[in-house]
């Protein structure tokens, strides 16, 4: 069975254990060699991705595409790390401002 592209959109994303991850809103297509990379999800589940922040998922992690995608891999949760710079900036208390 060929699907197109474009009937990927707004198809619902499943994680092997059956959690909703997000609806696909954009394919990631590498050009040059003329397949699909990846899935473009813009609103996550805040269970599997902190913040609900936009994730790629990479095309070999999709087991089965029919009236949902089907992933065989989603790490339990994915977090966002902080630069340690940027962490500690973010930590020290920050004074207002007169004006």
């Amino acid at each position: 069975m060929l699907v197109e592209m474009t009937e990927l959109l707004g198809r619902q994303i499943y994680t092997p254990d059956g959690r909703l991850l997000g609806e696909v809103d954009n394919v990631i297509v590498d050009v040059e060699a003329s397949k699909v990379d990846g899935l473009y999800v813009d609103e996550t589940s805040p269970m599997l991705v902190e913040d609900s922040r936009p994730t790629s998922v990479p095309y070999r992690w999709v087991s089965a595409v029919n009236d949902v995608v089907l992933l065989k891999y989603f790490p339990k949760r994915v977090s966002v790390k902080k630069a340690a710079g940027r962490a500690a900036k973010e930590a020290e208390p920050v004074a207002p401002t007169a004006r």
